[in-house]
């Protein structure tokens, strides 16, 4: 999928190549998404369906179900969520990474691996503690400088993801215009699971900061996001809190 993935898995315990053999099947159920739903391959099922080699019947469950996720995420965000770009090209990423990286932690879970972080690409999976009494620690980038976080949040089960214009450019459409989405520089979304947690924070981008308070009664359990004249948003998990930049 173009991005860095990995896992730290502590102290696992038990037989460690137990855990080895289930990192190894959760970064082959990760591969295997990628030479699925890669818009990068000509040969991928998505770019198949995308040129319309493909019909809808005969599409696979996976793809099917990514499909609904987005249907599902349109509606909710009144047409702002997409996998349309402005050309008319199919581009699932908006849903994909998270789902795949949901479902690769669901493997180590599967596996009996009580603890884990799953970062794929800065969007993370947590399950349980690093060391007793304390929860993974994720730091929240601040878009106008690479070295600060706006915050660092604790998390034991649940999942972050963050969509943003400050590394890549502008890359996410308001399906509503067809148009850059405009307003913020990013928004993250914490939710119980990453397919959530992905698509509300690209929802919010879209959205522009009206999608603050909307993901908040989407499943999120908080967010935070950054205006395109630096303002900080925050709603619910305790970012309300957060503080304005210094400096």
């Amino acid at each position: 999928m173009g991005i860095p993935m990995s896992v730290d898995v502590p102290a696992p315990g038990g037989d460690p190549s137990r855990a080895e053999r289930a990192v190894r099947r959760a970064f082959e159920r990760l591969h295997e998404a990628d030479r699925r739903f890669s818009r990068f391959r000509s040969d991928s099922e998505v770019s198949r369906f995308g040129r319309g080699e493909l019909r809808r019947g005969e599409l696979s469950a996976d793809l099917g179900e990514v499909l609904a996720l987005a249907e599902g995420a349109r509606r909710a965000s009144g047409g702002a969520f997409t996998v349309r770009r402005p050309d008319g090209s199919l581009d699932t990423d908006g849903v994909v990474k998270g789902w795949a990286a949901r479902r690769a932690g669901d493997v180590l879970v599967a596996a009996g691996v009580a603890a884990f972080c799953l970062n794929a690409g800065g969007d993370v999976v947590t399950r349980g503690e690093p060391v007793p009494g304390r929860g993974w620690r994720v730091g929240v980038r601040d878009p106008a400088h690479a070295q600060r976080f706006l915050t660092v949040l604790e998390l034991r089960d649940g999942a972050v993801a963050t969509s943003g214009t400050y590394e890549r450019g502008a890359h996410v459409w308001d399906g509503r215009t067809g148009a850059e989405a405009t307003g913020l520089v990013s928004a993250t979304v914490v939710a119980a699971d990453l397919t959530t947690a992905d698509v509300l924070a690209t929802s919010v981008l879209a959205l522009g900061p009206e999608g603050v308070a909307w993901a908040a009664g989407q499943g999120a359990w908080g967010v935070l996001a950054v205006t395109d004249d630096g303002r900080v948003l925050g709603d619910g998990a305790g970012l309300r809190s957060v503080a304005p930049r210094a400096g």
